[in-house]
């Protein structure tokens, strides 16, 4: 796979998504103004895609800073990281990563600036790092709860593009892939951003892993008919409780497998994992603009002109209706979540 983000001559080089699967574009940003947009703009998106790329925005705006004492230049680093904070509420991976930066930052206090900026860039690239050997242990564990021959439904696009590389849900189907099992996919569109169609379709189709492109109202007729055996996601924040907030639809997905006892899973690294937050009902749900419902990709009217539009980008899954939660530390019911991932 083509890289999602990475550390390149100076600037963020991201894999510009909003323009898959037409057009392989990358896009170089060369300040964390430029990262931010791309990350406001879903140009790159996924929670730990966006948590690495935050990451490196920080340390990229480093570089920048022309303060010479510590005092200043951390002031201005916790600027851009405040910055880079209000591009998108609710993946938690975005203010985990940014909160490590920040760490990172007073560990290092007395060392000169010069020194503090190269070691901010090194942070960055060993997120990155981390999230990929993170994701491969993640499908090795998920990888076993999938039978030779079996159908998975996923919902959104939650591989190696939604990551620093592998991916989480799709980390599971690559692994079992690797392990010899014949594994078919359903890839259910996602409106309105149809991240399914646009992305989980075109990622898989480059790895040469079968998939069958749906609708996102024909799942429950599949399930009904034993075409679809289970159901894998992504997650963009978990709260202590086990309740998941993914993409859109999300929700739709887990009740109908529960009415046609079909197991739910949920694969998702540490970092989106968020223990301060006690239940699903208390994650914010960003709001996006109504032209994504209202037109297909930018373009293509398909409503009314003025037609009101209710278009949250997420929405919580209860953990009652998930089946068990991958990570990269093992397979967890939702409400063990809180006793196996206690902060260090």
């Amino acid at each position: 796979m083509v890289p999602t983000v990475e550390w390149k001559d100076g600037a963020v080089r991201l894999l510009n998504q909003s323009r898959l699967p037409g057009a392989v574009e990358f896009i170089d940003c060369r300040d964390y103004k430029a990262v931010a947009d791309a990350i406001r703009t879903l140009k790159v998106r996924g929670a730990p895609a966006i948590g690495v790329t935050a990451a490196m925005g920080v340390a990229l705006g480093a570089q920048a800073i022309s303060a010479t004492d510590y005092p200043s230049f951390a002031q201005a680093v916790f600027t851009i990281c405040d910055d880079l904070a209000a591009t998108r509420p609710t993946a938690v991976n975005l203010f985990w990563a940014l909160e490590r930066m920040r760490r990172k930052l007073e560990l290092v206090r007395d060392q000169p600036v010069s020194t503090i900026k190269q070691v901010l860039t090194l942070e960055s690239q060993a997120i990155l790092e981390e999230d990929i050997t993170l994701c491969k242990t993640m499908g090795r564990h998920g990888a076993e709860l999938i039978r030779d021959g079996q159908t998975v439904l996923t919902h959104c696009n939650a591989g190696s593009l939604a990551t620093a590389g592998y991916g989480t849900a799709l980390g599971v189907i690559r692994a079992a892939c690797e392990q010899g099992k014949k594994i078919n996919v359903i890839a259910d569109e996602t409106r309105p951003v149809l991240q399914g169609s646009r992305l989980t379709a075109w990622e898989l189709m480059q790895d040469h892993i079968p998939v069958t492109l749906i609708t996102d109202n024909m799942a429950g007729s599949l399930m009904r008919q034993g075409k679809i055996h289970l159901c894998v996601v992504g997650a963009d924040r978990i709260a202590a409780n086990g309740d998941v907030a993914n993409k859109i639809g999300t929700y739709s997905v887990a009740v109908l497998a529960k009415a046609h006892n079909i197991p739910f899973y949920v694969a998702a690294p540490y970092s989106t994992i968020d223990l301060n937050t006690k239940s699903g009902d208390q994650i914010p749900i960003e709001q996006r603009n109504p032209s994504e419902v209202t037109s297909i990709h930018g373009s293509h009217p398909i409503a009314p002109k003025g037609v009101a539009v209710y278009n949250p980008a997420f929405d919580v899954t209860p953990a009652e209706l998930i089946t068990g939660i991958i990570t990269e530390r093992g397979v967890f019911k939702p409400g063990d979540l809180a006793s196996q991932f206690q902060p260090k």
